[in-house]
């Protein structure tokens, strides 16, 4: 896979809950995609010709230490019924759907410490860790885990992560996680990789701040906020008075790179600040990220082009 995005097709799918479905993706020449990391994600481009919709996943792998290498990517994808991507996904996606998608990418990896591993999942951020947990079990690491969910019929891959997790893998099915406990018993050489719910991220790293743990023993996958279900479209300038225009589905990082307009990026996720540009116009911004400080955001002369938007329909962009 040479281009950003290469020619696609889903070979299968599966639903794991009442909300959350399992889809097979292969190349659309028939070849094998190469094994994804721990904690990589691809990204789709799909919904016709003019590829509307630009979403991230996270690749899960095999699901038992028994397969080592799968032809395929596995991806689940949890419907919102007011979010058009995964709706459009659990209602379209079929045997031969075809799509887009990128080269897997990593920005959530764990790291060898020599040290206890820690995994924690609450619902289907269980698409991130899953694969970490398997990853230490082929390793043979010291790991332990907590999934939360509501409800075992709602927490895809339970029967898996129990499997791979033997004794290993505390499930919660009901109430709010203790982290404080829990981060409180482990042992001080202990790295923890969370996945989940924003609030259950938030008490992690209140939890982790509390008891005085290096901010690099807490790493955390931070779902894409890019996409919210009341979005509009809208149309960019840029500083040779070029427009652009930047559909509902679509971020204008994305928008602008579809149209060759140079850029800059990292995470791609409101994160690292790379893609943060300059307005040409201050104008009110619906700032996503978590990069920019509460300063910055009030100005309203830059923003995480990855993610945030306009409070209207046009922006006049420095780039």
């Amino acid at each position: 896979m040479t281009a950003r995005f290469t020619p696609a097709r889903i070979l299968g799918r599966r639903d794991l809950t009442d909300r959350i479905t399992e889809f097979r993706i292969g190349l659309a020449n028939g070849a094998a995609l190469p094994a994804p990391g721990a904690g990589a994600h691809v990204a789709l481009r799909f919904g016709g010709s003019q590829g509307v919709f630009l979403r991230h996943y996270s690749l899960i792998g095999p699901l038992s230490t028994a397969t080592r290498t799968e032809p395929f990517w596995r991806i689940a994808v949890q419907r919102e019924p007011r979010r058009r991507g995964s709706d459009f996904i659990h209602r379209t996606f079929r045997e031969g759907t075809e799509l887009l998608i990128s080269r897997a990418q990593t920005p959530f990896r764990m790291v060898d410490t020599g040290g206890p591993v820690l995994l924690i999942a609450g619902g289907i951020g269980i698409t991130a860790i899953l694969p970490m947990l398997r990853s230490c079990r082929l390793r043979g690491l010291d790991v332990r885990m907590l999934y939360a969910g509501r409800g075992r019929d709602a927490m895809a891959y339970a029967d898996e992560v129990e499997a791979l997790a033997g004794g290993r893998v505390q499930l919660q099915t009901e109430g709010v996680p203790d982290l404080p406990a829990l981060l409180a018993a482990q042992r001080d050489d202990t790295t923890a990789y969370i996945c989940g719910p924003g609030p259950m991220m938030d008490a992690a790293k209140a939890a982790a701040a509390q008891l005085g743990w290096a901010p690099e023993r807490l790493r955390h996958e931070i779902f894409n906020a890019a996409h919210r279900p009341e979005d509009t479209a809208l149309t960019v300038t840029t500083t040779t008075g070029r427009r652009v225009s930047v559909g509902a589905g679509t971020t204008i990082l994305d928008a602008l790179e579809a149209a060759g307009v140079e850029t800059y990026s990292d995470c791609r996720r409101g994160e690292c600040g790379l893609c943060v540009t300059e307005l040409r116009t201050p104008a009110r911004i619906d700032h996503r990220d978590r990069f920019l400080t509460q300063t910055e955001r009030a100005a309203g002369t830059r923003l995480a082009i990855c993610c945030s938007r306009p409070i209207g329909d046009v922006l006049d962009l420095d780039i």
